[in-house]
């Protein structure tokens, strides 16, 4: 069975060090309170695991298509509850790319089978927020 572990240790004040598979990230929280700003906030990073998920699906489903595209990006909105527990109830994802007119449909598809089928990022959000989507072409 698959999993991941991590580890974050504690820098003082509200900062935590995480270290995963080899890679650092700094975990903080803004002054106000009782951090000192030099890390992402956790809730921020979900997003970030979002938008990498999408991201490495619709790259990988695109090449298999031999589509050919290029300033790709996504870029994700998440709206949190105005109570505590603050958590996402509402998350937009907007891609942005270039592709060939003809090939948009392609870019629609590729989107949707990583929303539907094999974003495990995505799909965990849905249990808990509304996940929607626009895509851009520039």
């Amino acid at each position: 069975m698959a999993s991941n572990n991590i580890s974050a240790v504690f820098k003082g004040g509200m900062n935590f060090t995480a270290e995963v598979n080899g890679h650092k990230i700094e975990i903080d929280t803004e002054e106000t309170a009782g951090g000192k700003n030099i890390g992402t906030r956790p809730k921020a990073l979900m997003l970030v695991s979002l938008a990498g998920c999408t991201g490495f699906d619709v790259v990988s489903i695109l090449n298999k298509m031999r589509v050919n595209f290029s300033d790709l990006s996504v870029n994700v909105e998440g709206h949190l509850t105005e109570t505590e527990p603050k958590i996402y109830d509402k998350v937009h994802l907007n891609y942005s790319i270039r592709v060939k007119k003809e090939d948009e449909e392609k870019v629609l598809k590729a989107v949707k089978l990583s929303k539907e089928k094999y974003c495990g990022v995505s799909k965990m959000f849905e249990s808990f927020a509304k996940v929607t989507f626009d895509i851009k072409y520039l």
